[in-house]
């Protein structure tokens, strides 16, 4: 697949430039690039320039759909039960709409004082409710606040892009903006398996270039401790 071509890195700063050229804002100079001698063989009125243009805007699909969505801290007061007041954004499957979606909302330093923006594989609900995500867990890491913006786009860009190697086992990636305090939370299926989890904290660390101790947090506990609940899994 294009994508999955275009977006191997093996570190955060390789991985944000293998898919650079496809956003709208980070493109410089020329647009399109002269086809090379010999390259397409035609007819002398052949629009070489108009074709160069459809290709580029040739849309690059993702393995997976995606959704954003959003919880809105002002709603949060006010409703019945956890999980009432988030709803979904944008659902997206190709390069493209990515980025322009992504250049259109808010980033993590912008959002308000307890919102949380998610981004999950489409059908899965950010709930530990929904079928997917209740046997899992989430990886979570810590930025101070205000500090998260990079660190939530490489983590979309290597979700994406399927850059993890047990990339099946992820659900999605939440930001919640804290007071004092940014978490990027990525959220697992099967928290049991140790090594998947392993692998994708791991992979995670490399691609963000974090060099702290993150941990690991099954659902479970999380529902029945709360804040108290402890981390089973460190890399």
């Amino acid at each position: 697949m294009v994508v999955e071509d275009s977006m191997k890195a093996t570190s955060a700063e390789d991985l944000s430039n293998s898919i650079a050229n496809q956003n709208p804002r980070g493109r410089g100079g020329d647009e399109d690039e002269e086809l090379e001698e010999g390259e397409i063989v035609g007819d002398d009125d052949l629009d070489s320039s108009n074709l160069s243009a459809s290709l580029v805007h040739q849309p690059h699909p993702l393995e997976h759909s995606w959704t954003f969505w959003f919880d809105n801290p002002s709603a949060k007061s006010k409703q019945a039960t956890w999980g009432a007041s988030i709803r979904p954004i944008y659902t997206f499957s190709t390069v493209e709409e990515f980025w322009s979606v992504y250049n259109n909302i808010h980033h993590p330093s912008k959002l308000a004082m307890r919102a949380d923006l998610y981004c999950f594989k489409h059908k899965i609900e950010p709930k530990w409710e929904d079928p997917v995500c209740a046997n899992g867990g989430k990886w979570t890491v810590n930025f101070p606040r205000g500090k998260s913006d990079n660190g939530w786009l490489y983590t979309l860009l290597a979700m994406i892009g399927e850059q993890f190697d047990c990339g099946d086992e992820i659900c999605g990636a939440v930001v919640n903006v804290r007071s004092g305090q940014d978490k990027i939370s990525i959220w697992t299926k099967n928290a049991s398996n140790e090594a998947a989890q392993a692998s994708i904290g791991k992979q995670w660390k490399e691609f963000l270039d974090y060099n702290e101790s993150i941990g690991f947090i099954f659902h479970d506990d999380a529902k029945k401790f709360d804040r108290h609940a402890k981390n089973k899994y460190m890399v």
